[in-house]
């Protein structure tokens, strides 16, 4: 992997440079005003430092024992070496430690990369929401994906 690097947990003064990478990471990104509702009790920010640079994020959301993952993403330039699994752990991980019982995302259809990533660490298709993401010549698919984490 090169470069030393650690999980980290992010604050609201992270929002910026976390909506400068999901701009970078997805074509139709969170809005800046979102990310900064993204902290809090029932939220967990992660992410990934490169000498100090920001090079991946996720956002978990908890309500009781259920678990979502709001978004992970890893700067593009970056993708390849790891960071996104090491992201996944960090989240899994957090929902375990949280007493989640399910670890819940939405993947686009055409994300082939992604959906191979959460099906080596466990999670299952449990569903398909019709036209859920935008694209540059209208909408695709969100696959639905679950991971039972109870203890």
């Amino acid at each position: 992997m090169g470069s030393s690097h650690q999980v980290h947990w992010l604050s609201p003064t992270d929002a910026a440079e976390m909506f400068r990478l999901v701009a970078l990471a997805h074509s139709h990104p969170m809005s800046l005003g979102t990310i900064e509702t993204c902290f809090g009790s029932l939220y967990s920010s992660l992410g990934i430092l490169v000498e100090r640079r920001l090079v991946g994020c996720a956002i978990l959301h908890q309500i009781f024992e259920d678990a979502t993952l709001i978004d992970i993403c890893v700067d593009p330039s970056e993708q390849g070496k790891g960071y996104g699994q090491n992201l996944l752990q960090a989240v899994i991980a957090n929902a375990v430690q949280s007493k989640a019982e399910t670890l819940f995302l939405e993947v686009r259809a055409s994300s082939m990369a992604a959906r191979h990533l959460y099906l080596k660490h466990g999670f299952k298709e449990s569903g398909i929401r019709k036209g859920y993401y935008k694209t540059e010549n209208g909408n695709e698919d969100a696959i639905l994906m679950e991971l039972d984490i109870k203890a």
